[in-house]
């Protein structure tokens, strides 16, 4: 197990380098400038500002300067926010997307394994079809629309909830059901053929010979191996819960990293947007080798075979 960790450190590093390259070329060949004003800049101050933040020289110069910046620990300053440093602020923010984000990984998984194993267990019933029909819409339904939709019903319809904000408990319900919703379907829908796969084994059949009951069938034998393809699935669940949280932010105003990340691209402040994009890819990178990891120690053969 020891050398797969290393073996995907070690190929985790030209990803990160890469994706980070790439982020910073984008952002810089996109039309528009980060000193751009409502008044046309002067071309001798436009040039002074872009030496001061070493934005200056062809692209290949510049990816060089802000790539070395980079492996000495520095991110860099925020074009838009002035007198604020890129890990100054994606320290401040991303605490806030990775407590919603738990938030919504919790709810995903707590939500979709039973309400899979519970269909699984009645398959072929009502409450199957019921249920299958319920994770399809959930699955289907884009945060986008859930959102203000949730908003308009829940805040100024029933006035249950704040539309919006940070602070308070109740300011984190409406955002962080919302995106846990349509991953609540995918779960239910990966642990319920899952089961129903693990429920055709022959030890499986074996245990119902010698009289065991359907709920132990399911809960006690059938769901541990049941549950792996939806723990291969957590690593990239828990990746786009994160980066699906930027519509979610922007709808809840959650001062999140989502919000930063936005209002950098609209900005073109390129030290925010790679940084943000930096976090990004190391936190996917993360997710996906814990799960990978969880996947080994719950398969023999996969642990075997590492």
């Amino acid at each position: 197990m020891l050398s797969f960790v290393t073996r995907r450190l070690l190929s985790s590093i030209p990803v990160v380098l890469a994706v980070l390259a790439l982020c910073f070329l984008l952002v810089r060949i996109a039309p528009g400038s980060p000193f751009a004003t409502e008044r046309a800049l002067d071309p001798r101050t436009k040039a002074m500002l872009e030496e001061k933040f070493g934005l200056s020289g062809s692209l290949a110069e510049q990816l060089v300067r802000y790539g070395g910046n980079v492996l000495r620990g520095d991110l860099g300053d925020s074009l838009k926010f002035r007198g604020r440093t890129v890990a100054e602020i994606i320290g401040q923010s991303l605490p806030r997307s990775l407590l919603l984000g738990s938030i919504s990984f919790s709810l995903a998984l707590g939500l979709g394994v039973p309400l899979g194993a519970w269909a699984a267990a009645h398959y072929g019933r009502k409450t199957d079809s019921f249920l299958n029909s319920v994770a399809l819409l959930t699955l289907s339904t884009p945060t986008f629309v859930l959102a203000p939709v949730s908003v308009l019903v829940f805040a100024f319809g029933l006035k249950l909830l704040p539309p919006a904000g940070w602070g308070t408990l109740s300011q984190l319900v409406l955002p962080a059901i919302c995106l846990a919703i349509p991953f609540i379907g995918v779960c239910a829908r990966l642990t319920r053929g899952g089961l129903l796969e693990t429920l055709g084994s022959d030890f499986i059949r074996t245990a119902r010979a010698k009289g065991v009951t359907e709920t132990k069938l399911v809960y006690l034998h059938a769901l541990r191996p049941a549950v792996l393809p939806l723990v291969a699935y957590a690593g990239p669940l828990a990746a786009n819960i994160l980066t699906g949280s930027l519509v979610i932010e922007e709808v809840f105003a959650v001062p999140g990293i989502g919000q930063f990340f936005v209002n950098g691209v609209i900005n073109r402040d390129v030290f925010l947007v790679s940084g943000v994009v930096l976090v990004y890819c190391l936190l996917l990178l993360l997710f996906n080798l814990i799960a990978d990891w969880l996947t080994a120690l719950l398969d023999p053969r996969i642990r075997a075979a590492s």
